[in-house]
């Protein structure tokens, strides 16, 4: 049995909620249908990094799947541990080959200390990025990712995420199709706190997702 993961909470959250409220009428609506609800972090880097590309282009429950083998072929998910497990029992898991590579080489650069895992907390957002999306397997979006629920960072705006164009859609254009030059310019009144107001624009589709199947 694995120990839960810790979960760390953004000391900004608060102030964050009550200058969102101050200036943006959407975010006085919404931040307070979800009460306490906030941010928590996930967790060791390289496990992060791990279970996000497992989880690529496939159903969360097949993920869930494929994480749970994996974990329990690497018991300690270590850079050394998964490079000696070796493609063969990676594959075993249920990667594809591809994703299996990208583990590989993902275990490659955290054990030759090819990025800066110590510095990150110190280093800027887009430092961060450029470091990580010369990994294979990670893409801007997955490192935006990253640096929302690992290194808990404020001010991330992940033009890439449909879930975030899709809120300001419903929540600011009435349904109506957003582009990304939308979206920067309505998030440019959420600086320096765009993580947060991306985070309660995910949380209200949730709310849409239930008020729909509670409807039919």
């Amino acid at each position: 049995m694995t120990n839960p993961p810790y979960r760390e909470l953004p000391e900004y959250w608060e102030q964050a909620k009550q200058e969102l409220m101050k200036r943006d009428r959407i975010m006085r609506k919404l931040i307070p249908q979800f009460g306490d609800l906030r941010l928590a972090g996930r967790g060791e880097p390289f496990l992060t990094l791990c279970r996000s590309i497992v989880g690529q282009q496939v159903t969360v429950a097949s993920a869930d799947v494929v994480w749970g083998k994996f974990l329990a072929t690497c018991v300690k998910c270590t850079p050394s541990n998964v490079i000696n497990a070796g493609s063969e029992q990676l594959l075993a898991c249920g990667l594809s080959k591809r994703k299996t590579e990208y583990i590989l080489d993902l275990a490659g650069h955290f054990k030759e200390k090819r990025v800066h895992v110590e510095k990150w907390a110190e280093m800027a957002d887009e430092d961060v990025i450029s470091e990580l999306i010369q990994i294979r397997g990670i893409g801007r979006w997955t490192a935006e990712m990253f640096l929302i629920f690992n290194l808990l960072r404020p001010n991330i705006l992940p033009l890439d995420d449909p879930g975030l164009l899709k809120g300001i859609s419903i929540n600011y254009f009435s349904g109506e199709p957003v582009s990304r030059s939308d979206a920067r310019e309505v998030a440019a009144n959420w600086e320096p706190w765009r993580t947060v107001a991306t985070w309660y624009l995910w949380r209200s589709l949730d709310s849409v997702a239930t008020e729909t199947k509670a409807a039919n």
